[in-house]
């Protein structure tokens, strides 16, 4: 199994000091990462979404770190793939740029950006998102694969032209695509790539998203495969905070989680601004259940039928604690179908020494127990 830390660059008061001061604290945890036998990390790219996430240029993060790190893979968790974002083959070409400096170490994941504030700032359509994507993986695999690419597809054309440089790795960077429902999981496993599972519902929620992947991968014909290489990797998002003492690691990390959650409701789902005050000794769990409630209410109001999927960001059942208890919940994942464990410990209201204190003691004690096969 891998280990990996995902980075969205949160970050309550965003004011400019802080949100420099949180860019450069997620590069020191990305070398520290290396450091602690972690196998990757991920950077998102979002749009102009304050306080939630501030990697507005991944490709710039991932050069850096990478340039700074001599044995950690760096992954585009995810790069927008709608053209009006990043054209295909501008994708193509920086990508294997930075595979090529980095040694072969890149990753290459796809998503939509689909919030109403990303699409309206870069003129994307919402309504071809997801066609957008698909036909941008088919373009870059081809890209790399041949002399040079030809593409003349539904949604757009491209004449011959060489695409340079070519990456290090053969034929390409492993390909992914995120996924948070059944539809693009189904599709991640038809096109032969692998699957960056964003969700917040639990080991049990995985077990079913993996279900749904696998039957996809049995049923699948190949005639929509995007490289003539398939990747079939399932990883799965973990929140987590371990610090000696479990319960301050329980507090920091749930009340991370709850501005994450606040913060994906306010930009998602037209939610109010998220709640930045840090409470010194809070019933954070507590908080984590109002907070969840208030979206009930909300929804009720507006008469929007509440799924399951509506609270899922609120779920405190996560990697918080010792060192212990972050084993058994990864045990949990891994029995689930896990191929992966995407930590997410940079969360807006959590400080930096807390951060490092959890990628410390995940190296020290969380990876080697899953290294060294124990399974108790």
């Amino acid at each position: 199994m891998k280990f990996s830390v995902i980075f969205e660059a949160q970050l309550a008061d965003p004011t400019v000091e802080r949100e420099h001061q949180v860019i450069r604290d997620c590069v020191e945890q990305a070398v520290l990462a290396e450091e602690m036998g972690f196998d990757r990390i991920w950077a998102v790219e979002h749009h102009s979404l304050k306080w939630y996430a501030h990697m507005s240029a991944p490709e710039i993060f991932l050069t850096w770190v990478a340039a700074k790190t001599r044995r950690i893979r760096v992954g585009h968790g995810v790069v927008c793939m709608p053209f009006q974002f990043n054209h295909p083959a501008r994708v193509a070409e920086r990508a294997a740029m930075l595979d090529l400096l980095s040694g072969g170490r890149l990753d290459l994941g796809a998503g939509r950006g689909g919030t109403v504030q990303e699409t309206s700032l870069c003129g994307v359509d919402r309504d071809r998102t997801a066609q957008e994507v698909e036909e941008a993986l088919r373009i870059i695999g081809k890209a790399w694969q041949e002399e040079e690419l030809e593409y003349h597809g539904e949604l757009i054309s491209i004449d011959p032209h060489p695409i340079l440089p070519r990456p290090s790795q053969t034929p390409h960077p492993p390909l992914f695509l995120a996924c948070s429902r059944a539809e693009t999981l189904a599709q991640a496993a038809e096109l032969g790539i692998g699957a960056l599972v964003m969700g917040f519902a639990g080991p049990e929620s995985i077990r079913e998203m993996r279900a749904v992947y696998d039957a996809a991968r049995a049923a699948r014909t190949g005639d929509r495969f995007v490289s003539t290489v398939v990747n079939d990797h399932f990883s799965v998002l973990c929140p987590t905070i371990v610090l000696d003492d479990p319960e301050e690691a329980r507090r920091v990390g749930i009340r991370g989680q709850r501005f994450f959650a606040q913060s994906i409701g306010h930009w998602y789902g037209g939610a109010g601004v998220p709640d930045e005050a840090v409470v010194a000794g809070a019933d954070e769990a507590a908080a984590m259940r109002q907070a969840a409630e208030q979206v009930v209410a909300r929804l009720n109001e507006q008469r929007i039928p509440v799924k399951p999927t509506a609270t899922a960001t609120f779920n405190a059942d996560h990697a918080y604690g010792s060192a212990d208890d972050a084993i058994a919940y990864v045990e949990r994942l891994r029995d689930a179908g896990a191929d992966e464990i995407m930590c997410l410990i940079q969360m807006g209201t959590v400080p930096q020494e807390d951060c490092l204190e959890t990628l410390r003691q995940w190296g020290a004690k969380v990876i080697p127990h899953f290294r060294e096969g124990t399974r108790d």
